[in-house]
């Protein structure tokens, strides 16, 4: 279980992918991680100290996870094994423990690697715990999910979460090399197809050393590719993206806050990127249409007319070109006056509901279908504001016990600052009226 190639009976000699071959055989030799393995990197420290606890590694795929966690037994003497959840259920748990804990009884450690740790349950998870306490293992999984929702809070309680990095472009540059070297023979691009080989990895090492086997694959002698035929060759590699996951949320956020600051460009860029993923346009439809009543909201009341108006045209003309829509309204948004007074006031107000019990509303505002209700003050005072002068009455319409409150407080932007005037001169009308 601790090989791969010696579990399924393979040769040394058998073919082996490019990216296997040239896995790391020193922690020094891993690229793109130097905030964990440089000098002062937090792995390093613990090497150091010869003090390794239970870790998480999280982070995209093609960063190193699985090669730091074998690289970090050797270099603590401490047996490997290596499982993964996907394929994994309680009976192999079950099995890695018993042999951790003969292991141990001849007074050696082990490391036990845990794929993809998150696709585990709950009890699965839980019975990590108790050999992880008794120091019957040292558990290091990876996930790329975010742990703080996938794990178990006890099972985080219990380990260090290390963050892996997707691998700078300069990390990719010098696997490619690296690659050359092994293969003894020059990668068949010119520099601009060279550079978009390693934007197309998406910083993921091991799909940069698998892009490079493919070109090498379909090259014939003394031929060089350009970009375009670089993409022709190898097909460009879906982006990471999971709809369900953090790239999900971490993608939309970028949206919102790009419209929420003004930028159509950055706002264009990330809406291309979740359509590009394969997002629901759907989804943004409504999401937009969230923006445009939360940041935008009366600064310019046209905003959730256009937000609508490009769920509709999506609606009606499907996709792709209802995406246009979508994208014409992403613009908008980002170019138009922003406020989130309706908002705030929205929040404040919902807070005031929830604090302040049952109170009535008073009197005077208040229906007098019957008799006894008239007999009770209902109605009784109430001003008909198209009677009063200027259509304007300056009653008071919160409840009595509770006195005036100001929640919406428009800013001097868009169409608010109409709106402030109003309210400023009704203000004003209430005041005289009042003295």
């Amino acid at each position: 279980m601790s090989d791969l190639f010696e579990a399924s009976g393979l040769a040394a000699s058998a073919p082996r992918p490019l990216a296997d071959r040239m896995r790391p055989a020193r922690l020094e030799d891993v690229v793109g991680q130097d905030h964990l393995l440089g000098p002062e990197g937090t792995l390093s420290r613990m090497l150091k100290t010869r003090t390794l606890g239970s870790l998480i590694f999280w982070g995209p795929p093609g960063t190193g996870k699985t090669t730091i966690a074998r690289l970090l037994a050797n270099e603590t003497d401490l047996a490997f094994e290596q499982i993964s959840a996907i394929f994994s259920g309680v009976a192999d748990l079950k099995k890695v423990f018993e042999a951790a804990r003969a292991r141990r009884m001849g007074g050696r450690a082990t490391l036990l690697f845990v794929d993809e740790i998150h696709r585990f349950n709950r009890a699965q998870q839980d019975s990590f715990l108790p050999v992880m306490e008794d120091g019957t293992i040292t558990l290091v999984g990876a996930t790329t999910e975010n742990p703080s929702f996938e794990l178990n809070a006890a099972l985080l309680s219990r380990s260090h979460v290390m963050t892996f990095q997707s691998l700078p472009l300069e990390a990719i540059g010098l696997l490619l090399k690296r690659a050359e070297e092994t293969e003894d023979r020059k990668l068949p691009l010119d520099d601009e197809a060279r550079a978009v080989l390693m934007r197309m990895a998406d910083g993921d090492g091991r799909s940069a050393l698998t892009l490079a086997e493919d070109v090498w694959r379909a090259s014939l002698d003394d031929e060089v590719f350009d970009a375009d035929r670089l993409q022709e060759i190898v097909q460009r590699r879906a982006p990471i993206y999971d709809k369900s996951a953090d790239g999900h949320y971490n993608l939309i956020s970028a949206l919102h806050k790009s419209v929420r600051g003004s930028d159509p460009d950055a706002a264009l860029y990330w809406f291309c990127r979740m359509l590009d993923g394969g997002e629901d346009p759907m989804y943004l439809a409504r999401r937009l249409i969230r923006m445009a009543v939360e940041d935008i909201g009366l600064a310019d009341p046209n905003a959730l007319v256009q937000a609508n108006a490009a769920r509709d045209a999506y609606q009606m003309l499907g996709s792709p070109e209802g995406e246009l829509a979508l994208a014409q309204c992403v613009i908008y948004l980002a170019t138009a006056p922003k406020s989130n007074g309706a908002y705030v006031a929205y929040k404040a107000a919902m807070r005031d509901a929830k604090t302040s019990g049952s109170l009535l509303p008073p009197k005077h505002i208040l229906n007098a279908p019957t008799k006894l209700m008239k007999q009770e003050g209902y109605g009784d005072g109430y001003q008909y504001d198209h009677d009063a002068p200027d259509g304007f009455s300056g009653q008071d319409y919160f409840p009595d016990t509770m006195g005036r409150k100001t929640y919406y407080k428009p800013p001097q932007r868009g169409f608010e600052r109409e709106l402030r005037k109003r309210l400023e001169y009704w203000t004003k009308l209430r005041t005289d009226r009042s003295s």
